[in-house]
C-alpha cells in the first residue's frame, strides 16, 4: 500500500476520510479550539523554521524558493525525527496534513504532502 498523505486548512470541518488528522503549524492557529481542530497530533518539528516561514510570508511569488528551502530543512537534524514518525504513520493509514494557512497549495502542508508522497 502506498503512502496516502492529504492536507487541508484546520478550519474545515474533520472528515471520516482525514484518517488520522496532524498540525503541520510551528504555532498554534489563532481562533481554532482544540476541540473543533479535532487533532491527533501536533508536529510541531516538522514546520519550517521560523525564519524561513518569516521570510516567506505566505507570498505566492515566493513559493518556488520556499519549496527549495523547506526541502532542504526537511533532510536536517532538526527535522529527521518528525519526517520519520509522519512516514511511518503514512506507511499504515491515511494521514492529512494540517495547516492554518489560507492558501492551502502554496503552504507546507502542500510541500510535505507532495515530498511524502513520492518518496
Amino acid at each position: 500500500m502506498g503512502r496516502q498523505i492529504t492536507y487541508r486548512r484546520v478550519q474545515e470541518g474533520a472528515s471520516a476520510r482525514d484518517g488520522r488528522r496532524v498540525l503541520v503549524d510551528r504555532v498554534w492557529p489563532r481562533g481554532v479550539s482544540k476541540e473543533k481542530a479535532r487533532l491527533d497530533e501536533w508536529l510541531k518539528d516538522v514546520a519550517p523554521s521560523t525564519e524561513l516561514r518569516r521570510w516567506y510570508g505566505h507570498d505566492p511569488e515566493k513559493f518556488a524558493e520556499f519549496r527549495r528551502r523547506y526541502l532542504k530543512e526537511l533532510h536536517d537534524a532538526g527535522h529527521r525525527e518528525a519526517v520519520d514518525h509522519l512516514r511511518d504513520l503514512a506507511g499504515r493509514r491515511r494521514v492529512t496534513l494540517l495547516t492554518a494557512t489560507r492558501d492551502v497549495e502554496h503552504s507546507q502542508a502542500a510541500v510535505l504532502a507532495e515530498w511524502l508522497n513520492s518518496g
